[in-house]
């Protein structure tokens, strides 16, 4: 969440950043109402409890002079002070509640120098690779894996519903030659490899994440205060959940390897075929804690590692910085990784790489002692490696006439084969 006291004095650059991201202005207001609602009313107690405590004083120096007459008066007027103090205490928690649910949903203060708008206003920042003129018709990654007896979605669909998926023989390979192609490649770069627990209580989620993407999202357990990961980015988050990390061990450089589990919920008949938009996918993921002066640096950092990456798969891919409209609530600037996909004939998502500023911190109270100050972190995250979406564009770019698909040169040591061969008549 963004610091209150930022919304306080500067509510219109708030307002701004609202307007910019498609949002209604309004909830600063009726914020900003319940806030100073809230503080008028603690300033009330405070000055009750003071009060209380001076008549208590008085009282027991009325006694000492045997004034009980005095003494009488001001218990009289004492007894009224509790109630009256009980009472503003749960009007009190009734305001805090309110205030604090509309300022965890505000969002992040998106970067000055990203587009304004909604998604149309996405920025290409540069295309890498040149999509290749195939000299046949192209087949989408479903159709060329389902031929080769690689997939089942029909089985998965019968047994678990829509979106899932069975993957069988060399792809099985294939999957966990990109997650130990991208464990080795992060490794290098100095991350310490993480696999989270891939379920969260709620509470610990609402660090990374705001409470109304919740639904929408992520699955929870019926009857458990436990949700399904939807990215390790949010177990990465909490591992240092009210926590102070030492100013000496930042930059803190970690990468999740998990299962993650998403609902796409909104998301019906969009992309339904094959295994590029899936409930349950595997992810290695970068995540950074560091100081605030280091977090721009630690951005490009993390989206070089990316685009390393991605040049070693030898797929054509494009860097597009997401407008105002398009980025999460809790990000300052997005920058998308969209690889080719030619029986489309367009580019699409692959992964991410997002600068939250302090805005997880502050909702996850992790903080950083910068001499006699304590400051709160600032936390990048960044997708390595999304493996069923990689599949799909490695498949569909690596596709051969005879529909074979040949395999790039990076995960020949982990496949341990250069192609997967065509099925024979």
């Amino acid at each position: 969440m963004i610091d209150i006291k930022l919304i306080r004095e500067n509510p219109e650059l708030v307002k701004e950043n609202m307007r910019n991201r498609g949002m209604d202005e309004k909830q600063v207001d009726t914020l900003l109402g319940l806030d100073k609602e809230w503080r008028e009313l603690k300033q009330e107690n405070d000055k009750l409890r003071s009060e209380r405590n001076k008549i208590s004083e008085n009282i027991n120096e009325a006694k000492k002079q045997k004034n009980s007459k005095l003494a009488d008066e001001l218990i009289k007027k004492a007894k009224n002070i509790p109630k009256k103090i009980e009472e503003n205490e749960k009007k009190l928690l009734e305001l805090e509640e309110k205030r604090n649910y509309l300022w965890r949903e505000l969002p992040n203060i998106a970067d000055k120098n990203i587009p304004v708008g909604d998604a149309s206003k996405n920025k290409t920042l540069k295309i890498y690779g040149k999509p290749e003129k195939f000299k046949f018709k192209v087949k989408d990654h479903a159709d060329l894996l389902e031929a080769l007896d690689l997939l089942d979605t029909k089985k998965a669909s019968e047994v678990a519903g829509a979106r899932f998926y069975y993957l069988k023989g060399d792809l099985v390979k294939l999957n966990y030659a990109l997650i130990n192609f991208a464990i080795d490649f992060i490794r290098k770069k100095g991350f310490t490899m993480i696999q989270p627990p891939f379920m969260l209580r709620r509470d610990i989620l609402a660090g990374a994440m705001t409470l109304g993407a919740f639904e929408g999202a992520i699955y929870k357990i019926d009857r458990e205060d436990l949700y399904l990961i939807g990215t390790s980015e949010h177990a990465l988050n909490a591992y240092y959940i009210n926590e102070i990390i030492p100013e000496a061990n930042l930059p803190v450089r970690v990468s999740g390897i998990s299962t993650c589990f998403r609902k796409e919920a909104g998301t019906h008949g969009k992309d339904e075929k094959g295994i590029f938009r899936v409930h349950q996918f595997e992810k290695v993921e970068q995540f950074v804690f560091c100081k605030p002066e280091d977090s721009w640096k630690e951005f490009d950092f993390l989206l070089n590692n990316s685009i390393e990456i991605f040049k070693e798969l030898e797929i054509p891919f494009r860097a597009v910085d997401l407008s105002t409209g398009d980025i999460t609530r809790v990000a300052a600037r997005t920058v998308d990784l969209e690889g080719w996909f030619p029986s489309q004939n367009c580019y699409r998502e692959l992964g991410s790489c997002s600068n939250c500023l302090d805005y997880q911190a502050r909702r996850s109270n992790i903080k950083y002692q910068d001499k006699n100050e304590m400051k709160f972190v600032h936390t990048l995250n960044n997708t390595a490696i999304a493996t069923e979406r990689m599949i799909a564009c490695i498949i569909e770019n690596n596709q051969q006439k005879d529909g074979s698909i040949k395999i790039p040169k990076a995960l020949w040591k982990y496949t341990g084969f250069k192609e997967i061969k065509a099925k024979k008549d």
